[in-house]
C-alpha cells in the first residue's frame, strides 16, 4: 500500500498515493419557505416586550395559555383571522403599562401572571383535605382550570394563569382578582414593535392602524427593509396609497358566518396571514375569505375598476362568498424598471422569494468560505442554476435558461457580479374569448 494518501490543497505533494478531496454537488439548494406573518396587536392577556410565536396547528390547544383566552373567543378575532391561513404568527403585544390583577386568598396573594383585564375573570380558593393538606384551585371564567394538592404554601407552583406568594395556607373560598387594567399604544410601542421585528425573519408585516402617522412609520419601515436591508417583507394595511410593490392597501371588510361585521382594518389580518401563507406560485385572486359570507361595502362595476386602477385589495360578494378581486398591490406608477407586472403580488413573491434565496445561498455556502475565482463563480453559477429549475418546476417562472446567467468579478476582489433575467409566471384572471356561430 502506498504511503501517501490524504486530500490535497495544491498539487505539491511528495510522497507516492492517492489524494482525494470530496466536494458538495449542490445538496444545499432550496427554496426559502413562506407563512410567517408579523401583527402587533392590543391584547387583554399576554406577555410584553417580546413576541409571542403561533404555530398554526398549536393555536387551538395554546391560546388559552399564550392569549388568555380559548381560539375563537370574541376578544382573539384578530388573532383568529390571520391564523385561518398563516403557518405561524409572530404575535406582539402593543399595549404596554397595564396593572395585573390580584386578590387576597386567605394568607395568600394570588396574583395574574399578565397585565389585563382578563386577570379580572380569574378566581383562586384554597380547600381543606381532611389528612391536612389542601388543595389550591384557579378558576378562569368561573370554570376549574387548575388544581394542586399542597401540604404546605412553598409547594405551590404558578400556572398559565396566577402566581401565588405567602407563608401559610388556610381554606378560604374563592375570590375574584380584581385590578387588573389593559395597557395603552403610543407611538414608542410602534418603535419597539418594529425594532424587534426588523432581528425576525417573516414574510409579511399587518398594520391595523387606522391613524396615518402610524401607517407611515410602517411604510417607511417596509421600504427601507425591502430596498436598504435587503428583507424582501411585505406589509399590509388599510386605506394606504403607498404606489409601492411592497405594500398591500385593504379597501373593503367582510362579513363572517357568525354575523360579525369585521371592517377593513381588521380584515388586513386575514389579508396578512393568507398572503403569507401563499406559495410563490400562488395567486389570492378569487380566493374565499375563509368564513365570510359577504362584504361590508359593496360596489358598483365601476367602482371596482377604479380601485384596481388604483392598486386596491378589495373584497367581492359571490354567492354567500367573500372573494378577492384581484391580487395586487398598491403600485400604480410604472417605469422601465418597474412596469406593471410588479403590482401583482405573485409576480412580487416570485422576485422576493429569488432575492432571499440568492441571497441565502450565497451566505450559507459561499461568503468568505469559496474563493472568488472561475471555478468558486462556476459553482454559484451552477447552484443558481439549480434554484431556477426548481422554481421552474413548481411553474413560479418559465422560459429559464442557464444561458441567461452571467457571473463575474466585481469591482474588488471579493465581489462577485450576477446578471440574470428570470420570467415570473402569472394566474389565469382574464378570459377573452370570440366564439363563432354557426
Amino acid at each position: 500500500m502506498a504511503l501517501g494518501g490524504g486530500t490535497f490543497t495544491t498539487q505539491n505533494k511528495t510522497l507516492p498515493g492517492a489524494y482525494i478531496n470530496f466536494v458538495s454537488a449542490g445538496n444545499n439548494v432550496t427554496m426559502g419557505e413562506r407563512g410567517t406573518a408579523v401583527l402587533a396587536l392590543p391584547l387583554n392577556w399576554g406577555k410584553t416586550g417580546g413576541f409571542i410565536t403561533i404555530d398554526s396547528g398549536d393555536y387551538t390547544s395554546k391560546a388559552a395559555e399564550l392569549l388568555g383566552y380559548e381560539a375563537g373567543a370574541a376578544a382573539l378575532l384578530l388573532v383568529t383571522e390571520c391564523m385561518k391561513r398563516a403557518k405561524k404568527l409572530l404575535l406582539w403585544r402593543s399595549d404596554s403599562g397595564g396593572e395585573k390583577a390580584s386578590a387576597t386568598v386567605g394568607e395568600l396573594t394570588a396574583t395574574a401572571v399578565c397585565a389585563g383585564i382578563r386577570g379580572n375573570d380569574i378566581s383562586a380558593a384554597v380547600y381543606a383535605n381532611t389528612n391536612g393538606t389542601f388543595d389550591v384551585v384557579t378558576y378562569v371564567d368561573s370554570i376549574e382550570y387548575d388544581r394542586q394538592t399542597v401540604s404546605a404554601a412553598a409547594d405551590i407552583k404558578a400556572n398559565s394563569f396566577v402566581s401565588f406568594s405567602g407563608e401559610n395556607i388556610t381554606a378560604t373560598a374563592a375570590v375574584k382578582l380584581a385590578g387588573g387594567t389593559n395597557g395603552t399604544v403610543n407611538g414608542k410601542s410602534v418603535s419597539d414593535f418594529l425594532a424587534a421585528a426588523e432581528k425576525e425573519t417573516f414574510s409579511v408585516l399587518g398594520c391595523t392602524a387606522s391613524d396615518s402617522d402610524t401607517k407611515a412609520l410602517y411604510a417607511a419601515f417596509t421600504k427601507r427593509l425591502r430596498d436598504d436591508e435587503g428583507k424582501k417583507i411585505v406589509c399590509v394595511m388599510a386605506d394606504y396609497a403607498g404606489d409601492y410593490e411592497g405594500i398591500i392597501s385593504v379597501k373593503n371588510g367582510v362579513v363572517l358566518e357568525n354575523g360579525t361585521t369585521l371592517d377593513k382594518y381588521g380584515a388586513v389580518c386575514w389579508v396578512t396571514g393568507a398572503s403569507a401563507a401563499a406559495e410563490i406560485n400562488e395567486s389570492l385572486t378569487n380566493v374565499a375569505y375563509d368564513g365570510a359570507v359577504g362584504v361590508d361595502e359593496k360596489y358598483a362595476k365601476s367602482d371596482y375598476e377604479a380601485a384596481l386602477k388604483a392598486g386596491e385589495f378589495v373584497f367581492y360578494e359571490d354567492n354567500g362568498k367573500a372573494r378577492v378581486l384581484s391580487d395586487i398591490n398598491t403600485l400604480v406608477t410604472f417605469t422601465p424598471e418597474n412596469n406593471s407586472d410588479f403590482t401583482e403580488n405573485r409576480c412580487v413573491r416570485v422576485l422576493d422569494g429569488w432575492a432571499n434565496d440568492v441571497a441565502a445561498l450565497f451566505g450559507r455556502s459561499y461568503l468568505g468560505s469559496v474563493t472568488n475565482s472561475d471555478t468558486g463563480r462556476s459553482l454559484f453559477k451552477s447552484d443558481i442554476v439549480t434554484l431556477g429549475r426548481q422554481y421552474e418546476e413548481i411553474d413560479a417562472i418559465s422560459d429559464f435558461s442557464p444561458d441567461d446567467i452571467t457571473i463575474s468579478q466585481g469591482a474588488g476582489k471579493r465581489d462577485v457580479k450576477v446578471d440574470m433575467s428570470i420570467k415570473p409566471n402569472g394566474s389565469m384572471e382574464k378570459l377573452y374569448m370570440t366564439v363563432q356561430v354557426n
